[in-house]
């Protein structure tokens, strides 16, 4: 079982960045970033250039007006689907006024890479990544700001690879598996430049440094989840609290479970009707998390004081620490207009604005920056792998 980073780091991440995660369809800009170039995996080792000056020259092109543009739906790549989905992350700490990353040597291919890996069947791209990580070294991260995705050519045909940043504290210890990776590396990003094997590597590496220079690298995840399928009004006669999931549902929210672990909230804020608590408290459970119930967030109380239902959403902003909140799909409105008052207007245009908003048991992702208070980096549409 790989150890949890959580246990010897502050929770992580950031960048401008809209997405939408829904299980192979994953999307992401960032502002200030180009879109994600394609690149053969043969064409050799990376040039050494500068993420710094790569980020520098993507901010100089692109920021303010393409800032939380949407991207096209395959990450920012081309038209074509990928025919291999990958994930991974770029883990990086803090040294002294600057950071590290954590580069892994696989003696298969003789390259060094970011750890990553290959989609499972019946797993979303986020849950890829957080697995991945775990498997190759030996620590579990938590999902922050989505970093561009690459696309190269394999032999299978077109890869993409979508990466997150994700932090880890001076106490953590990677260990590579033996297997697929017999070395892993702290280095700097300079460094990290001339040692990756993969040109197009540099990419999500620039926008790691940018997001650092920003001081928008180190976030929170604060998520919103509407509540998996419940059974249809019209075939139940008791009270509306106690409407259960339907069989769907059920399956959707152990789905939800899964997701919720790639960010690992820690606090966790809910309707008290049935629905809500059956999607969310088993993730719950499994993590030692306490549930706090607010019937502000009812269907019925909010239809009597919406302005109830807002105050509980404004926790997510001002308590620090990773947390998820679920409610109705009548909600959502509100919901959503406090979220877009802590980000700039050309992210608060991602964000869903036609009913139902989000489908049953999908959620918004976002990312707080830990050093600009209540200000959102990025925002992730996710939805829990549907069979």
């Amino acid at each position: 079982m790989p150890r949890t980073a959580e246990k010897t780091a502050p929770r992580t991440t950031g960048n401008n960045t809209t997405g939408n995660t829904t299980g192979n369809n994953t999307t992401g800009t960032t502002a200030g970033r180009t879109p994600g170039k394609t690149t053969d995996e043969t064409s050799g080792r990376s040039n050494g250039k500068s993420p710094e000056k790569s980020a520098e020259k993507s901010a100089g092109k692109t920021a303010g007006s393409t800032a939380g543009r949407a991207a096209p739906r395959d990450g920012g790549t081309s038209a074509r689907p990928a025919d291999v989905l990958a994930a991974g992350c770029l883990c990086w700490r803090r040294a002294g006024t600057g950071v590290e990353v954590l580069l892994i040597h696989r003696p298969r291919y003789d390259d060094w890479s970011f750890p990553k890996g290959k989609q499972d069947a019946g797993e979303t791209l986020p849950e890829t990544a957080h697995r991945e990580v775990g498997e190759e070294i030996g620590l579990l991260p938590r999902l922050g700001v989505p970093l561009p995705t690459i696309r190269y050519g394999v032999k299978d045909g077109v890869k993409d690879v979508r990466y997150w940043a994700a932090e880890f504290g001076p106490g953590a210890r990677p260990v590579p598996d033996g297997r697929e990776v017999d070395e892993v590396r702290w280095t700097d990003p300079k460094t990290a430049a001339r040692i990756l094997t993969n040109p197009s590597d540099l990419e999500p590496l620039a926008a790691l440094v940018d997001l650092h220079a920003r001081g928008d690298l180190a976030t929170r995840p604060a998520i919103v989840v509407r509540h998996a399928k419940a059974k249809p009004r019209s075939s139940w006669s008791r009270a509306e609290g106690d409407r259960p999931l339907a069989a769907t549902g059920k399956r959707q929210a152990l789905a939800v479970t899964r997701l919720l672990r790639a960010w690992s909230p820690e606090r966790i804020v809910t309707s008290p009707w049935l629905r809500c608590l059956s999607t969310v408290v088993p993730y719950a459970r499994k993590a030692g998390v306490t549930v706090r119930e607010r019937p502000q967030l009812t269907e019925a109380s909010h239809k009597r004081h919406p302005k109830k239902a807002a105050a509980v959403v404004q926790t997510l902003f001002d308590k620090d620490v990773p947390a998820a909140l679920c409610t109705h799909r009548p909600v959502l409105p509100t919901v959503l207009k406090v979220l877009a008052r802590h980000m700039p207007p050309e992210l608060a245009e991602q964000l869903p604005a036609k009913d139902p908003y989000l489908s049953p048991g999908e959620m918004i992702v976002l990312q707080i920056s830990r050093r600009h208070r209540r200000r959102v980096v990025s925002v992730e549409l996710v939805k829990p792998f549907d069979d």
